[in-house]
C-alpha cells in the first residue's frame, strides 16, 4: 500500500474501523449456534438412541476434555490465562455452581424429552435472561422486545399444554436448565474482565473447580456404576459419538463464552433460539419420540415465530453500525 493509501485509510470512516468487531460479533454468534445445534443432536443420539444411562458422566467427560485442551494450549503458549491463586474462587463465584447445574440439567432434560418439546421449553431461558440482565446488569428493553418474549412464552405454554408425551421429570430438568443457563450467561458476561481471568480463565477454572464434585455426585448416585456397566462400550460408533460429544461440549463452552464476550448474554440466548428452530423441526422427523397433535404443532410454530422475530430485532440492533451521537437515530427496537 502506498503512503497516500495509508493516509486515506487512516482517515477512513470510524464505522469501517469498527467493522472487524461487528464481524467478530456475527461470527461468534454463528459459531455458538452451530456448536449448540450439533451437540444437541449428538447428545440426543447417545442418551436416547443408544440409551446411555449416565448424563452426569457425559458431563464429566466434557469437563475433562475442556481442562486438557486449555491446559495444553497454555503450556504451548497458544493461549494465556492467570495461574491459580487463592483469590480466583472469590472472583469466579457463583459461576462454577451455575456451570455444573447447567451441564447436568441440560443433559438430563435432553434424555427425557422429545427434541421439539425440549427446544420449546428451552425458550424460557430468554425471558429469564432479560429479567436477570435487568436486575444484575441494569439493562432496559423496548416494547417490541417484550412483545416478542410474550409470544415465545405463549407458544411454549400452548405446546406444553398439549404435549402427549408429557414427562414431569423432563419438564423439571429443562426449567432448571433454563434458570442455570440464564444465570450462567449473565454472570459469565460480568466476570469476563480481560484484566482478571479473561475468557479462557473463566472456562478453565470453572471446569477445574467442578469436575471433582461432579464425579463425587456421579459415584454417590450410582451414575458412574451405570456408565461402567453400559453394554455399548465395545461398539465403535458409540465410542466415536461419546468422544465427539466430549469435544463438542468443550466447543460449546468456548463458543458460549466467546459469544457472550463479543455480544451479550441476551444475544447468546437469542442465537440459541434460532438454533432451536432447526433442532425442533428435525426432531419431528428423527428421534422417534415426538407425538404429533395439532395444538402442540400450532404452539411450536407460535413459539418459533416469536423466537425468530425476537432474534432478528436483537441481532439487527447489535450489528447495526452506530451513528454519530444523535438520540433520534438510536434503535427503537432495543435500548440497552
Amino acid at each position: 500500500m502506498t503512503a497516500g493509501g495509508q493516509a486515506e485509510g487512516a482517515g477512513a470512516d470510524p464505522a469501517s474501523a469498527r467493522l472487524p468487531s461487528r464481524v467478530a460479533k456475527l461470527l461468534s454468534a454463528l459459531f455458538y449456534g452451530t456448536c449448540s445445534f450439533l451437540l444437541v443432536l449428538v447428545n440426543k443420539a447417545l442418551l436416547t438412541t443408544y440409551g446411555f444411562p449416565s448424563p452426569i458422566v457425559l458431563g464429566v467427560g466434557q469437563m475433562a476434555v475442556t481442562i486438557m485442551i486449555l491446559y495444553v494450549s497454555k503450556l504451548n503458549k497458544i493461549i494465556h490465562f492467570p495461574d491459580f491463586d487463592k483469590k480466583i474462587p472469590t472472583k469466579l463465584f457463583p459461576l462454577p455452581l451455575l456451570y455444573v447445574g447447567n451441564h447436568i440439567s441440560g443433559l438430563s432434560s435432553t434424555s427425557k424429552l422429545s427434541l421439539p418439546m425440549f427446544t420449546v421449553l428451552r425458550k424460557f431461558t430468554i425471558p429469564l435472561t432479560l429479567l436477570l440482565e435487568t436486575i444484575i446488569l441494569g439493562k432496559q428493553y423496548s416494547l417490541n422486545i417484550i412483545v416478542s418474549v410474550f409470544a415465545i412464552i405463549l407458544g411454549a405454554f400452548i405446546a406444553a399444554g398439549s404435549d402427549l408425551a408429557f414427562n414431569l421429570e423432563g419438564y423439571i430438568f429443562v426449567f432448571l436448565n433454563d434458570i442455570f443457563t440464564a444465570a450462567n450467561g449473565v454472570y459469565t458476561k460480568q466476570k469476563m474482565d480481560p484484566k482478571e481471568l479473561g475468557k479462557y480463565g473463566v472456562l478453565f477454572y470453572n471446569a477445574c473447580f467442578m469436575i471433582i464434585p461432579t464425579l463425587i455426585i456421579s459415584v454417590s448416585t450410582g451414575d458412574l456404576r451405570q456408565a461402567t456397566e453400559f453394554n455399548q462400550w465395545k461398539n465403535v460408533l458409540f465410542i466415536i459419538q461419546f468422544l465427539l460429544s466430549c469435544f463438542l461440549g468443550f466447543l460449546l463452552m468456548y463458543s458460549t463464552v466467546l459469544c457472550s464476550y463479543y455480544n451479550s448474554a441476551l444475544t447468546t440466548a437469542v442465537v440459541g433460539a434460532i438454533k432451536n428452530v432447526s433442532v425442533a423441526y428435525i426432531g419431528m422427523l428423527v428421534g422417534g419420540d415426538y407425538i404429533f397433535s395439532v395444538l402442540n404443532f400450532i404452539g411450536l410454530n407460535i413459539c418459533m415465530a416469536g423466537g425468530l422475530r425476537y432474534s432478528f430485532l436483537t441481532l439487527g440492533s447489535q450489528l447495526k453500525p452506530k451513528q454519530p451521537v444523535d438520540e433520534e437515530n438510536i434503535s427503537q427496537d432495543l435500548k440497552v
